[in-house]
């Protein structure tokens, strides 16, 4: 695993969207909830969550639809309306953070989640690593932000 330089960034597939972070990541995680495998067209969201300020999109940008948080609110989902790439979400729940789609990173190797959440909905084919700690829907008690 490399580790996180500082600034780091990314972009959608066909590069219309391009983005950078000035700060560590608050956490990073691994959302299996349904809508979030609607949205990657895969099994898992893998996501880098930062404070928003501290990305800055330097070309183009995301076209966002919205989704029901359970935690109350939306999950606003921006992918880029050119190749379709999910690059970020944001959180009615929690406006300071959004979360970055570590497929989206130029270096993507770095990406360390600490757990896996919405494993109630995850799919019997989608393997999970048996060394993070698993929560059924959101963490319990939520992660407090500092």
């Amino acid at each position: 695993m490399a580790k996180i330089k500082v600034p780091f960034a990314g972009g959608c597939a066909c590069g219309a969207i391009r983005y950078d972070c000035s700060v560590e990541p608050v956490r990073m995680v691994q959302c299996h909830c349904r809508d979030c495998q609607r949205f990657t067209g895969a099994g898992v969201v893998a996501a880098v969550i930062v404070p928003i300020e501290s990305v800055k999109l330097l070309q183009g940008a995301p076209r966002f639809f919205r989704t029901q948080s359970s935690r109350g609110g939306n999950v606003h989902r921006g992918f880029c309306a050119d190749c379709g790439s999910p690059v970020i979400s944001k959180f009615d729940a929690n406006p300071q953070l959004c979360g970055i789609h570590a497929a989206s990173l130029d270096d993507p190797s770095w990406f360390q989640p600490a757990w896996d959440m919405w494993t109630c909905d995850a799919q019997p084919w989608d393997f999970m690593n048996p060394a993070l700690p698993k929560h059924d829907q959101y963490p319990v008690p939520p992660q407090p932000v500092s």
